[in-house]
């Protein structure tokens, strides 16, 4: 049963987070040669967005959180900076920190500025075959510079889609049968542009893009491939709320009723509507080899109305109940679920009742965020995509 949505909410043009007004989204990962992770970078306009942020996990890896605490001095960050390889990925965030710099955005200091730049990373050490292959200040660099492009141009020229195996999101199987290849299908054709050799080699993800990309491309959720997910909604009188969230839970993403995906009960009109059941023998047959003892799950949700760091971080807060929502159990011992909660400050603050559509909304976005980034994501021989496991989703075997 799905769950009822407010009359006249609809998704943005983008379905994702850079529908909220100034906000960009870059992705760059490495894949091969021992690596399989990356980071992801939301970009704030030059004057900052304010912030506000909730962690629920127990084993949380973070930066400048303390920062975001409203009794504390700054009101603004400037871009935040989600990425894996669990705390050596907390690197990435330099680069990011350099280019911003370099183009004199930051909190001004006598000398300069001091880019303010949270972050929080998932556990995804080994994935690729090598414990130490994990996101630096280069790779966060490249996410950096993929954010500053322009979106309807890809940073970096994409090879041809690869064809044959269920690892290949730009193949029937997992874009064009799911009905959104224009989404679901450049993530996967970016995913194998490399740049530069050997270990410094990257590949970047468009902006809108869902699946196994930049701090998702090493995710896992309860066996499964995770990844990142972005989803927004339109408010009937116009205020925007989204979310983007990296995927990589201890918890299930399944509905225990007949692994339907938890959170696509919250979609609005049309957005998941071409999704059946699962057919009982294929949840019946789902049994996970094994699940990592290590995860997280961690995002940002935002919105285009003006807001005090107190209500950021409440934002933050409820969206935790759609991360919830979407995954079984959540925020638990071996997880360090955090969100951010970001205001673009583009419209003006909104009344109490105002305030109460936003966060209803940023519950409902961050769910659909995750169902996002299982739909999309690309499997391999340690965890098959939900696609694969669950074809009868789509009307049939692949």
């Amino acid at each position: 049963m799905l769950a009822e949505p407010a009359p006249g909410m609809r998704p943005g043009p983008t379905n994702s987070l850079v529908d909220v007004a100034g906000l960009r989204v870059g992705h760059a990962h490495r894949v091969g040669g021992g690596y399989r992770t990356g980071t992801t970078v939301v970009l704030a306009p030059p004057e900052g967005v304010v912030a506000g942020v909730d962690v629920r996990g127990a084993a949380p890896g973070t930066r400048e959180t303390e920062l975001l605490d409203p009794r504390n001095l700054v009101e603004r960050v400037h871009a935040v900076v989600l990425s894996g390889g669990s705390a050596y990925g907390l690197s990435a965030a330099c680069g990011v920190m350099d280019g911003l710099a370099d183009a004199g955005i930051g909190f001004p200091v006598a000398g300069g500025v001091v880019p303010i730049v949270p972050s929080a990373v998932i556990y995804d050490l080994g994935r690729g075959g090598d414990f130490r292959a994990t996101p630096d200040a280069a790779l966060g660099a490249a996410a950096y510079a993929a954010a500053r492009t322009p979106a309807h141009e890809p940073p970096f020229p994409a090879p041809p889609p690869r064809r044959g195996g269920s690892a290949d999101a730009s193949s029937p199987r997992t874009a064009a049968r799911y009905g959104d290849a224009a989404r679901y299908g450049d993530a996967a054709r970016y995913g194998d542009a490399s740049h530069h050799g050997g270990a410094a080699r990257h590949a970047t993800a468009p902006p809108t893009a869902s699946g196994s990309i930049g701090a998702g491309a090493g995710a896992m959720a309860g066996g499964l491939a995770g990844g990142v997910g972005t989803a927004s909604a339109v408010l009937p009188g116009g205020v925007t709320v989204a979310a983007l969230a990296v995927v990589n839970a201890a918890g299930s993403v399944l509905d225990p009723a007949g692994a339907t995906l938890a959170g696509v009960r919250y979609g609005l009109p049309g957005e998941f509507g071409h999704l059946r059941r699962p057919d009982p023998a294929e949840a019946g047959a789902w049994q996970p080899d094994k699940v990592t003892s290590f995860n997280t799950t961690i995002g940002v949700v935002a919105t285009d109305l003006t807001l005090t760091k107190a209500q950021c971080g409440k934002l933050a807060g409820v969206a935790h109940d759609g991360l919830a929502r979407a995954i079984r159990p959540a925020h638990t011992m071996v997880d360090g679920d955090t969100v951010f909660g970001l205001a673009a400050c583009a419209r003006p603050a909104p009344g109490p009742d105002g305030l109460q559509d936003v966060l209803a909304a940023a519950a409902d976005v961050f769910s659909r965020a995750v169902a996002h980034a299982m739909l999309a994501a690309t499997g391999r021989e340690d965890a098959p995509a939900y696609l694969d496991v669950f074809p009868s989703v789509l009307g049939g075997d692949r």
